[in-house]
Protein backbone atom coordinates (compact mmCIF):
# COMPACT_ATOMS: atom_id res chain seq x y z
CA UNK A 1 0.00 0.00 0.00
CA UNK A 2 1.10 3.40 -1.05
CA UNK A 3 1.69 6.18 1.70
CA UNK A 4 -0.92 8.72 1.24
CA UNK A 5 1.81 11.33 0.69
CA UNK A 6 2.16 9.58 -2.41
CA UNK A 7 -1.48 9.05 -2.69
CA UNK A 8 -1.88 12.45 -3.08
CA UNK A 9 0.94 13.21 -5.37
CA UNK A 10 -0.24 10.53 -7.56
CA UNK A 11 -3.76 12.14 -7.65
CA UNK A 12 -2.69 15.52 -8.34
CA UNK A 13 -0.14 14.45 -11.36
CA UNK A 14 -3.09 12.40 -12.63
CA UNK A 15 -5.19 15.55 -12.62
CA UNK A 16 -2.87 17.97 -14.31
CA UNK A 17 -2.28 15.00 -17.10
CA UNK A 18 -6.22 14.68 -17.53
CA UNK A 19 -6.44 18.73 -17.95
CA UNK A 20 -3.63 18.65 -20.11
CA UNK A 21 -5.16 16.23 -22.48
CA UNK A 22 -8.52 17.84 -22.81
CA UNK A 23 -6.99 21.21 -23.35
CA UNK A 24 -7.18 20.96 -26.98
CA UNK A 25 -10.22 20.24 -27.51
CA UNK A 26 -11.42 23.18 -25.88
CA UNK A 27 -8.67 25.70 -27.10
CA UNK A 28 -9.11 25.71 -30.79
CA UNK A 29 -12.61 27.11 -30.77
CA UNK A 30 -11.48 29.78 -28.44
CA UNK A 31 -8.45 30.53 -30.30
CA UNK A 32 -10.35 30.58 -33.72
CA UNK A 33 -13.12 32.98 -31.95
CA UNK A 34 -10.34 35.26 -29.89
CA UNK A 35 -8.06 35.38 -33.35
CA UNK A 36 -11.10 36.54 -35.16
CA UNK A 37 -12.11 39.29 -32.57
CA UNK A 38 -8.39 41.08 -33.62
CA UNK A 39 -10.98 42.17 -37.13
CA UNK A 40 -13.52 43.82 -34.50
CA UNK A 41 -12.73 47.19 -32.98
CA UNK A 42 -11.95 47.70 -29.35
CA UNK A 43 -14.53 50.25 -28.65
CA UNK A 44 -17.83 47.56 -29.01
CA UNK A 45 -19.11 49.36 -26.15
CA UNK A 46 -19.91 52.41 -27.42
CA UNK A 47 -22.61 50.71 -29.91
CA UNK A 48 -25.80 51.22 -27.70
CA UNK A 49 -27.29 53.51 -30.15
CA UNK A 50 -25.97 52.46 -33.40
CA UNK A 51 -29.00 55.03 -35.09
CA UNK A 52 -28.40 57.78 -33.18
CA UNK A 53 -24.64 57.39 -32.89
CA UNK A 54 -24.53 57.16 -36.80
CA UNK A 55 -26.48 60.60 -37.11
CA UNK A 56 -24.78 62.56 -34.65
CA UNK A 57 -21.76 61.72 -36.40
CA UNK A 58 -22.97 62.73 -39.65
CA UNK A 59 -23.33 59.49 -41.14
CA UNK A 60 -26.71 57.29 -41.70
CA UNK A 61 -28.68 60.51 -42.14
CA UNK A 62 -31.27 59.15 -44.80
CA UNK A 63 -32.32 63.06 -45.51
CA UNK A 64 -28.49 62.70 -47.00
CA UNK A 65 -28.86 64.17 -50.32
CA UNK A 66 -25.89 63.41 -53.09
CA UNK A 67 -24.09 66.04 -54.53
CA UNK A 68 -22.96 66.59 -58.00
CA UNK A 69 -19.82 66.29 -56.63
CA UNK A 70 -20.24 63.24 -54.99
CA UNK A 71 -23.32 61.74 -56.46
CA UNK A 72 -23.40 58.71 -54.69
CA UNK A 73 -23.61 57.08 -51.39
CA UNK A 74 -21.03 55.49 -49.88
CA UNK A 75 -21.85 51.91 -48.21
CA UNK A 76 -19.78 51.01 -45.28
CA UNK A 77 -19.55 47.63 -44.40
CA UNK A 78 -17.90 46.41 -41.39
CA UNK A 79 -15.66 43.45 -40.57
CA UNK A 80 -15.88 39.77 -38.62
CA UNK A 81 -17.18 40.78 -34.85
CA UNK A 82 -17.00 44.59 -35.57
CA UNK A 83 -20.67 46.75 -36.05
CA UNK A 84 -22.25 49.60 -38.01
CA UNK A 85 -20.26 52.22 -35.80
CA UNK A 86 -17.29 51.21 -34.06
CA UNK A 87 -15.75 49.80 -37.09
CA UNK A 88 -16.01 53.34 -38.96
CA UNK A 89 -15.66 55.99 -36.06
CA UNK A 90 -12.49 56.51 -37.83
CA UNK A 91 -13.48 56.39 -41.52
CA UNK A 92 -17.60 57.61 -41.90
CA UNK A 93 -16.42 61.23 -40.55
CA UNK A 94 -13.71 61.22 -42.79
CA UNK A 95 -16.10 60.76 -45.80
CA UNK A 96 -18.49 63.05 -44.57
CA UNK A 97 -15.96 65.91 -43.75
CA UNK A 98 -15.39 65.37 -47.61
CA UNK A 99 -19.05 65.88 -48.61
CA UNK A 100 -20.57 62.22 -49.22
CA UNK A 101 -23.57 60.99 -48.07
CA UNK A 102 -22.24 57.69 -46.03
CA UNK A 103 -24.04 54.67 -44.56
CA UNK A 104 -23.38 51.55 -42.53
CA UNK A 105 -25.40 48.37 -41.35
CA UNK A 106 -25.09 46.00 -38.70
CA UNK A 107 -25.17 41.98 -40.60
CA UNK A 108 -24.49 38.76 -39.57
CA UNK A 109 -25.77 39.20 -36.06
CA UNK A 110 -26.59 35.82 -33.49
CA UNK A 111 -29.05 35.72 -30.95
CA UNK A 112 -27.88 36.92 -27.98
CA UNK A 113 -24.79 38.47 -29.25
CA UNK A 114 -25.07 42.07 -29.04
CA UNK A 115 -22.16 44.55 -30.77
CA UNK A 116 -20.25 41.14 -31.92
CA UNK A 117 -21.62 40.93 -35.04
CA UNK A 118 -20.66 39.42 -38.95
CA UNK A 119 -20.37 35.87 -37.12
CA UNK A 120 -23.33 34.55 -39.56
CA UNK A 121 -23.14 33.08 -42.85
CA UNK A 122 -21.98 34.73 -45.34
CA UNK A 123 -24.74 34.52 -48.43
CA UNK A 124 -26.86 35.69 -45.72
CA UNK A 125 -25.36 38.29 -44.26
CA UNK A 126 -25.48 39.37 -47.96
CA UNK A 127 -29.14 38.94 -48.30
CA UNK A 128 -29.32 42.13 -45.16
CA UNK A 129 -26.82 43.89 -47.41
CA UNK A 130 -28.82 43.84 -50.42
CA UNK A 131 -31.93 44.98 -48.35
CA UNK A 132 -30.07 48.11 -46.57
CA UNK A 133 -28.53 49.02 -50.52
CA UNK A 134 -32.10 48.98 -51.85
CA UNK A 135 -33.02 51.56 -48.63
CA UNK A 136 -30.33 53.69 -49.05
CA UNK A 137 -31.22 53.88 -53.22
CA UNK A 138 -34.80 54.75 -52.53
CA UNK A 139 -33.75 57.12 -49.17
CA UNK A 140 -31.08 59.17 -51.67
CA UNK A 141 -32.52 58.73 -55.04
CA UNK A 142 -29.13 57.88 -55.92
CA UNK A 143 -29.01 55.09 -59.22
CA UNK A 144 -26.09 53.61 -57.61
CA UNK A 145 -23.74 53.12 -54.38
CA UNK A 146 -19.87 52.80 -54.01
CA UNK A 147 -19.29 50.35 -50.95
CA UNK A 148 -15.94 50.10 -48.68
CA UNK A 149 -15.79 47.36 -46.62
CA UNK A 150 -13.16 46.04 -44.18
CA UNK A 151 -11.85 42.50 -43.58
CA UNK A 152 -15.22 40.11 -44.43
CA UNK A 153 -16.70 43.31 -45.31
CA UNK A 154 -14.55 43.78 -48.48
CA UNK A 155 -15.51 40.16 -49.54
CA UNK A 156 -19.12 39.63 -48.54
CA UNK A 157 -20.30 42.52 -50.71
CA UNK A 158 -19.00 40.10 -53.74
CA UNK A 159 -21.58 37.27 -52.75
CA UNK A 160 -23.62 40.30 -53.55
CA UNK A 161 -22.61 41.50 -56.74
CA UNK A 162 -22.22 38.10 -58.29
CA UNK A 163 -25.45 35.76 -56.81
CA UNK A 164 -27.66 38.43 -55.66
CA UNK A 165 -28.25 40.91 -58.91
CA UNK A 166 -26.28 43.62 -56.55
CA UNK A 167 -23.95 44.61 -59.84
CA UNK A 168 -26.05 47.10 -61.65
CA UNK A 169 -26.74 48.52 -58.25
CA UNK A 170 -22.76 49.53 -57.18
CA UNK A 171 -20.40 51.83 -58.70
CA UNK A 172 -17.30 50.60 -57.24
CA UNK A 173 -16.12 48.06 -54.64
CA UNK A 174 -13.76 48.94 -51.88
CA UNK A 175 -11.86 46.63 -49.71
CA UNK A 176 -9.89 47.40 -46.94
CA UNK A 177 -7.87 44.11 -45.80
CA UNK A 178 -10.64 41.72 -47.49
CA UNK A 179 -10.58 37.67 -47.09
CA UNK A 180 -11.01 37.83 -50.70
CA UNK A 181 -9.76 33.90 -51.10
CA UNK A 182 -9.79 33.39 -47.73
CA UNK A 183 -7.39 33.26 -44.89
CA UNK A 184 -5.27 31.20 -42.43
CA UNK A 185 -5.22 33.34 -39.95
CA UNK A 186 -1.70 33.39 -39.43
CA UNK A 187 -1.54 29.56 -40.32
CA UNK A 188 -3.72 28.66 -36.89
CA UNK A 189 -6.38 27.09 -38.89
CA UNK A 190 -4.26 24.70 -40.05
CA UNK A 191 -4.50 23.07 -36.64
CA UNK A 192 -8.26 22.34 -37.57
CA UNK A 193 -6.74 19.26 -39.35
CA UNK A 194 -5.55 17.64 -36.34
CA UNK A 195 -9.10 18.16 -34.08
CA UNK A 196 -11.46 16.55 -36.34
CA UNK A 197 -15.19 17.66 -35.60
CA UNK A 198 -13.88 21.06 -34.79
CA UNK A 199 -14.44 23.13 -37.32
CA UNK A 200 -18.08 21.55 -37.94
CA UNK A 201 -18.10 22.99 -34.15
CA UNK A 202 -17.67 26.27 -35.02
CA UNK A 203 -19.18 26.18 -38.62
CA UNK A 204 -22.46 25.51 -36.52
CA UNK A 205 -22.12 28.46 -33.94
CA UNK A 206 -20.74 30.99 -36.19
CA UNK A 207 -20.40 29.92 -39.65
CA UNK A 208 -19.44 33.58 -41.22
CA UNK A 209 -15.71 32.15 -39.48
CA UNK A 210 -15.21 28.98 -41.24
CA UNK A 211 -16.78 30.35 -44.10
CA UNK A 212 -13.33 32.67 -44.32
CA UNK A 213 -10.93 29.59 -44.21
CA UNK A 214 -8.73 29.09 -46.76
CA UNK A 215 -10.58 26.09 -49.15
CA UNK A 216 -14.12 26.78 -47.63
CA UNK A 217 -17.20 25.56 -49.78
CA UNK A 218 -18.32 29.14 -49.79
CA UNK A 219 -15.45 30.95 -50.94
CA UNK A 220 -14.99 28.07 -53.48
CA UNK A 221 -18.59 28.83 -54.81
CA UNK A 222 -17.65 32.59 -54.54
CA UNK A 223 -14.31 32.34 -57.01
CA UNK A 224 -15.29 29.86 -59.42
CA UNK A 225 -15.32 31.03 -62.95
CA UNK A 226 -13.53 34.62 -61.88
CA UNK A 227 -12.98 37.23 -58.96
CA UNK A 228 -14.81 39.96 -60.57
CA UNK A 229 -18.23 41.00 -62.54
CA UNK A 230 -18.53 43.46 -65.66
CA UNK A 231 -20.12 46.88 -64.77
CA UNK A 232 -18.37 47.07 -61.05
CA UNK A 233 -14.90 48.73 -60.22
CA UNK A 234 -12.71 46.90 -57.78
CA UNK A 235 -9.94 48.25 -55.94
CA UNK A 236 -7.72 46.57 -52.61
CA UNK A 237 -6.02 47.91 -50.31
CA UNK A 238 -3.94 45.70 -48.28
CA UNK A 239 -0.57 46.31 -45.56
CA UNK A 240 1.69 43.34 -45.43
CA UNK A 241 1.78 43.74 -41.87
CA UNK A 242 -1.49 42.02 -41.65
CA UNK A 243 -1.81 39.30 -38.95
CA UNK A 244 -5.57 38.09 -39.88
CA UNK A 245 -6.11 37.95 -43.54
CA UNK A 246 -3.36 35.89 -44.86
CA UNK A 247 -1.59 35.54 -46.52
CA UNK A 248 -1.98 39.18 -47.51
CA UNK A 249 -1.84 38.47 -51.22
CA UNK A 250 -4.43 36.05 -50.88
CA UNK A 251 -6.72 39.62 -50.32
CA UNK A 252 -5.83 40.76 -54.15
CA UNK A 253 -8.65 40.03 -57.10
CA UNK A 254 -7.78 39.31 -60.60
CA UNK A 255 -10.06 40.68 -63.53
CA UNK A 256 -10.93 43.93 -65.72
CA UNK A 257 -11.21 46.98 -63.57
CA UNK A 258 -9.08 45.80 -60.37
CA UNK A 259 -6.48 47.94 -58.44
CA UNK A 260 -4.30 45.94 -55.63
CA UNK A 261 -2.85 48.14 -54.06
CA UNK A 262 -0.17 47.37 -50.84
CA UNK A 263 -0.44 50.09 -48.52
CA UNK A 264 4.04 49.47 -47.66
CA UNK A 265 4.17 50.32 -51.74
CA UNK A 266 2.84 54.38 -51.10
CA UNK A 267 4.45 54.87 -47.73
CA UNK A 268 7.24 52.35 -46.07
CA UNK A 269 7.07 53.60 -43.32
CA UNK A 270 3.18 52.71 -42.65
CA UNK A 271 3.21 50.23 -39.74
CA UNK A 272 -0.61 49.49 -39.73
CA UNK A 273 -1.96 45.41 -39.33
CA UNK A 274 -5.24 44.34 -40.15
CA UNK A 275 -7.06 46.33 -37.28
CA UNK A 276 -5.22 49.70 -37.90
CA UNK A 277 -5.75 50.02 -41.71
CA UNK A 278 -9.28 49.95 -41.14
CA UNK A 279 -9.78 51.74 -38.43
CA UNK A 280 -7.34 54.56 -37.91
CA UNK A 281 -5.33 54.45 -41.42
CA UNK A 282 -5.05 58.15 -42.97
CA UNK A 283 -3.39 56.58 -45.80
CA UNK A 284 -5.56 53.80 -46.30
CA UNK A 285 -8.15 56.15 -46.03
CA UNK A 286 -7.19 58.46 -48.64
CA UNK A 287 -6.60 55.89 -51.08
CA UNK A 288 -9.96 54.35 -50.43
CA UNK A 289 -11.28 58.12 -51.21
CA UNK A 290 -9.14 58.41 -54.59
CA UNK A 291 -10.82 54.89 -55.45
CA UNK A 292 -13.70 56.32 -55.04
CA UNK A 293 -13.04 59.64 -56.49
CA UNK A 294 -10.74 58.82 -59.57
CA UNK A 295 -11.21 61.76 -61.63
CA UNK A 296 -10.11 63.95 -58.41
CA UNK A 297 -7.31 61.12 -57.17
CA UNK A 298 -4.37 62.96 -55.48
CA UNK A 299 -1.01 60.61 -55.07
CA UNK A 300 -1.16 58.92 -52.01
CA UNK A 301 2.15 59.67 -50.04
CA UNK A 302 3.64 59.33 -46.40
CA UNK A 303 1.91 62.74 -45.81
CA UNK A 304 -1.20 61.92 -46.87
CA UNK A 305 -2.29 61.10 -43.19
CA UNK A 306 -4.65 63.74 -42.22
Amino acid sequence: MLPRRRIRRFRKTTKTAKSTRTKPRTLLPALALAVAATAATPTAALATDTASQGVSSGWNDYSCKPSAQHPRPVVLVHGTLGNSVDNWLGFAPYLVKRGYCVFSLDYGQLPAVPFFHGLGAVDQSAKQLSTHVDRVLAATGAAKVDMVGHSQGGMMPRYYLKFLGGAPKVNALVGIAPTNHGTTLSGLTKLLDYFPGVGDLIAKGAPGLMDQVVGSDFLRRLNEGGDTVPGVRYTVIATKYDEVATPYRAQFLSGPNVKNVVIQDLCATDISEHLAIGLTDGLAFHEAVNALDPDHATPTTCASDD
